[in-house]
């Protein structure tokens, strides 16, 4: 009964933060974007690899048949308050086709696991396409900058200015090389005696 009670607060505690946000969002729900209110494996690239995840969540041959899925990268997990696009729905089946940031391929996940309404997500932030790397697709190109304009080489008419060339640089005087050293007088001996220590 505990986790009953639980699953009712979370849900309710969902529902009006979603509630109490939804209009300030309906313009990016109107363009097809929505947030997950579910937390596992539940966006496959197939629709059948959906249906074969959600109806075996928890018996061994559904944990057998999630790590497949894994293992061949055709499943992807959805967690509360991530913001997803959907492109398509199947209403006969219940299931959306959807875009997620950073994932090249778009995947099937069950419409009743989205919605139209903001959720926020563990960290307490709504996700917009912006601040999630969900950027629409027509802006969604790299912007290297502006580019340099083409070099269509001198213009008829006018002649190119000479380019002045570097002055040449004095080359490095030739340095005086050292003195040599005195050696020593053939005969003196390298040890002191006693006249020289006085």
């Amino acid at each position: 009964m505990k986790a009953r009670t639980i699953l009712a607060v979370a849900a309710s505690a969902i529902t009006l933060t979603s509630s109490a946000l939804g209009d300030k969002y309906s313009d990016l729900v109107a363009k097809g974007y929505r947030w997950s209110i579910v937390d596992g494996l539940y966006a496959c690239v197939s629709k059948d690899d959906v249906r074969r995840v959600v109806n075996n969540p928890s018996s061994p041959a559904g944990d057998e048949v999630a790590l497949k899925l894994v293992e061949q990268v055709k499943a992807y997990y959805l967690i509360p308050g991530a913001i997803v696009q959907v492109t398509e729905e199947d209403p006969s089946s219940g299931l959306s086709k959807i875009r997620i940031a950073g994932i090249t391929v778009d995947l099937w996940t069950l419409t009743r696991f989205l919605s139209k309404r903001a959720v926020k997500d563990t960290y307490g932030v709504i996700e917009t396409p912006e601040t999630s790397g969900l950027i629409p697709e027509a802006t969604s190109a790299i912007d290297a900058g502006p580019s340099p304009p083409p070099d269509f080489g001198p213009l008829p008419g006018i002649s190119p200015e000479p380019s002045a060339s570097p002055e040449p640089s004095a080359s490095p005087e030739p340095s005086a090389s050292p003195e040599p050293s005195a050696s020593p007088e053939s005969g003196a001996s390298p040890t002191p005696t006693p006249e020289t220590n006085q």
